[in-house]
């Protein structure tokens, strides 16, 4: 490793965020207070409770931000605290619609009042259930109903006998049959056979059949006013239950209205109610078989249950502990289905039919949040068929209308529901991940309407000042939460550094909550294995690489390929047009680096650039574009006077998946100048790096897996102390390396220097000068770049030959 330009290596105290136990004032996070607040979150917590606060409608919220930051603990904690500031909403029941059953009607109520309601209204049956069979069963009654039909009885009898004894008069009989009633004629008190009535004389026959034919006229006359007396006996009779019904129920409802809210909707409802009850006191008076009886032969306090009364119910959909003061529900709905969300009507099958009413109306998480503060999964809801849309159209409307995705479609031939609507007051807090927002607001021109407000959650913070101090209080906090023993100093120290690490920049902590807290149950499970009382950092790195080692099988694989040499990489030697570039592959949540042989040919041409990858449809269209850059660079440096002349064809070799990404551009360009310039390039590096047409070299990510990945390689083969990885200088801030590196770094035996040019990498890989243009324009003599320009003026002057020899050619055939 020559050259005179060789940038220099860094420095161990450069290759993880600078993080101590000397930085914290304590020995163990047992000592720290409780944090105040969220870490890193003002804005996030500022815009929460704004919308817990606000009193407008369509103020609702949208919290954005990655998985594990916290969102749903910080959004339950502000929302609980408001609630607890807010009145508790009304109460809601459905009670039965008398005039149109289907509809079934809504009551608020005040708090509490529902479920005194139900109670008052179950009551009213249970009483009535008893005191309307006694009513019946009185002696008083009993009397008034006999001398009823006593009365019409006789009036019956009277009439009766009147007819039989004209028939007497008229010498006819009226004979009684299952049949009915019969006629015959009588001669000496006996009734005439039929042979005695033909010894009768015609004039005879004649005078009796006149008499039979009038007595016929005057039963059916008078039959006919006893069916007029029959009808008004039943109107009596009636009348009278009517009387003897009002006076039980008129008692009993004057009861319960004075136990239940003096509300318009009530007392409506408790008229019908009234009403329903007089006209149908015979619900009252049926045994479980269906046949009316004078009293309930089954003793039971539960009349209410029974199906006749089931229309007397009170569906009660939401009620609030009466015994509170104040308090909105804050409700968490974990299964966003249109059901789960609206509400449902349910159905029970009787005699092969779908029956329902509605007592089989059950709340949704809409109505139970109503009144207060509705925490959905922005996800799960997108996911569930109908959900977002019923959740827009009620937030459009300010009501819940319950309805099934059935009725919406068409698809249900049965009778439903159509209960009133539910008057809507409510915040919702949706809570996802920033693609989640962004695309609703792009797709979606109802979003922005209804969702005004956006919490966006910090992924990091800055590693500095206060910010560690804050950070290992909130540190404490996890570990208290789960239910781990107390960290040292160190354990944090090397927790942080961890932390930096997740967010692959030295100066940053990660905020992901969930991260933290499994790092930390894990390394409370090593302590408890060795017996620790506090977590230490031996601990934290045990954790750190268990983790690894689970996640690590294809990892070793890749590289025990690279071992055994099936997959070739050299990592010493140096070789025309070859180079080792850095690549990272995520499987699952686990990242590894791994060096690829990445070769270069080249030969005089049209100024064609062939990239194998997207030759064979392998790259992506970010590598194209950094393919596209490193032919900018190339012709703007080099032999800027004639035609580009250049055939080259660069590749990833033993790359058989997609290539995509620029990270490996500047290995490429080095790759084509060091075929141009004939130059070895070592093999003890590998370099990763992003290259722009000015020749800058530019941060790429996964520097610290890409790096780990090289020297794995190169110390599983033996470190030599000339290995090293050559990397973009803006990414010297990013790094976070294992302890292993570090420790290589330490005693000499490798080596990652930074490069902020292409230059830097050419030195260091080749062990020449690059050199730079002189006052006349020219590269230095014997300097990388003048071999490189050398070899391009000579593919043009080739090209010129050549095209010259064709034309001369050309023109001696046309001869």
């Amino acid at each position: 490793m020559t050259g005179t330009e060789k940038p220099a290596a860094l420095t161990p105290d450069r290759l993880c965020a600078p993080i101590a136990a000397s930085d914290f004032g304590f020995a163990t996070t047992a000592e720290l207070e409780e944090s105040s607040g969220w870490l890193g979150q003002d804005r996030a917590v500022d815009a929460i409770r704004m919308a817990a606060e606000v009193p407008h409608d369509d103020f609702n919220l949208f919290v954005l931000g990655l998985p594990g930051s916290g969102r749903h603990a910080v959004v339950r904690t502000i929302l609980t605290e408001a609630a607890a500031a807010k009145p508790r909403p009304q109460d809601w029941v459905y009670v039965n619609n008398f005039e149109a059953p289907h509809k079934p009607v809504a009551i608020a109520l005040p708090p509490g009042g529902a479920a005194a309601f139900r109670t008052a209204m179950e009551t009213l049956i249970d009483e009535l259930a008893n005191d309307i069979p006694a009513m019946f069963e009185s002696d008083d009654y009993q009397s008034r109903r006999r001398s009823i039909e006593e009365e019409f009885s006789e009036a019956h009898e009277t009439a009766m006998s009147k007819v039989f004894e004209q028939a007497r008069a008229r010498k006819v009989a009226i004979l009684r049959t299952p049949m009915g009633f019969t006629f015959a004629g009588m001669r000496d008190g006996e009734v005439l056979s039929h042979e005695k009535y033909q010894k009768l004389s015609e004039a005879e026959q004649e005078e009796l059949d006149d008499a039979i034919e009038r007595t016929q006229e005057d039963l059916a006359e008078t039959l006919k006013s006893i069916r007029t007396l029959e009808r008004e006996q039943r109107r009596r009779i009636e009348a009278l239950n009517y009387e003897l019904a009002r006076e039980g129920v008129d008692e009993a409802i004057r009861r319960v209205k004075g136990s239940v809210p003096d509300l318009d909707a009530v007392q409506t409802y408790l008229e019908e109610v009234r009403k329903d009850l007089i006209e149908n006191a015979e619900l009252f008076l049926m045994r479980e078989d269906g046949a009316e009886a004078g009293a309930f032969p089954v003793a039971t306090t539960k009349h209410y249950a029974k199906p006749q009364f089931q229309r007397y119910a009170v569906n009660v959909m939401v009620t609030h502990d009466e015994g509170a003061e104040s308090g909105a529900p804050v409700v968490t709905e974990d299964l966003p289905t249109l059901a789960n969300l609206i509400g449902r009507v349910e159905y029970a099958s009787q005699m092969g039919a779908l029956v329902t009413n509605f007592t089989m109306i059950k709340p949704g998480a809409l109505h139970r949040a109503n009144g207060g503060f509705l925490v959905l999964d922005t996800r799960q809801v997108l996911t569930e068929p109908f959900a977002w849309d019923a959740l827009k159209r009620c937030l459009r409307s300010g009501s819940i209308s319950i309805y099934s995705p059935g009725e919406r479609l068409g698809l249900m031939s049965t009778v439903s529901l159509e209960p009133d609507p539910v008057p809507l007051d409510l915040r919702v807090i949706l809570v996802g991940e920033r693609l989640h927002y962004y695309l609703l607001a792009a797709l979606d021109p109802d979003f922005r309407q209804l969702f005004k407000l956006e919490a966006d959650f910090n992924d990091h913070i800055a590693a500095e000042g206060e910010a560690l101090e804050r950070y290992a209080r909130m540190v404490a906090d996890i570990a208290r939460r789960a239910g781990t023993r107390a960290l040292d100093a160190a354990a944090v120290a090397g927790l942080l550094c961890e932390s930096s690490r997740l967010m692959e920049d030295a100066e940053r902590l990660s905020l992901n909550v969930d991260d933290l807290s499994d790092m930390l149950r894990e390394a409370d499970f090593w302590a408890g294995k060795g017996g620790a009382e506090v977590i230490g950092p031996d601990e934290i790195e045990a954790a750190v690489e268990a983790r690894e080692r689970r996640a690590g099988r294809l990892r070793d694989l890749s590289h025990e390929a690279i071992t055994r040499e099936t997959v070739l990489i050299d990592t010493d030697g140096a070789r025309v047009g070859q180079i080792n570039a850095l690549s990272v592959l995520q499987i699952g949540g686990f990242r590894f680096g791994r060096p690829t042989r990445l070769t270069a040919r080249t030969r005089p041409g049209s100024g064609k650039f062939v990239d194998i990858e997207r030759e064979t449809e392998l790259g992506g269209p970010i590598h194209s574009k950094g393919m596209l850059i490193l032919q900018g660079y190339l012709a703007a440096s080099y032999a800027t006077g004639v035609p580009m002349s250049l055939w080259a064809s660069l590749v990833f070799e033993q790359s058989y998946g997609g290539v995509d990404g620029d990270s490996a551009s500047a290995a490429e360009l080095i790759a084509l100048l060091s075929s141009l310039a004939e130059a070895p390039v070592s093999q003890a590096f590998a370099i990763t790096g992003s290259v722009n047409q000015f020749g800058d070299i530019q941060a790429i990510g996964g520097v610290n897996e890409k790096i780990e990945g090289f020297f794995d390689i190169c110390a599983a083969r033996g470190l030599t102390g000339d290995q090293g990885v050559l990397i973009p200088a803006s990414n010297v801030k990013n790094l976070a390396l294992r302890r292993r590196v570090i420790e290589a770094v330490e005693a000499g035996r490798f080596g990652i220097l930074p490069m902020q040019r292409i230059e830097d990498g050419i030195g260091v890989l080749t062990g020449m000068e690059p050199g730079a243009r002189g006052s006349g324009g020219a590269y230095p003599e014997g300097s990388f770049n003048r071999r490189v320009e050398d070899k391009l003026t000579a593919f043009a002057e080739i090209r010129k030959t050549f095209v010259r020899e064709a034309r001369q050619k050309g023109a001696q055939n046309d001869d």
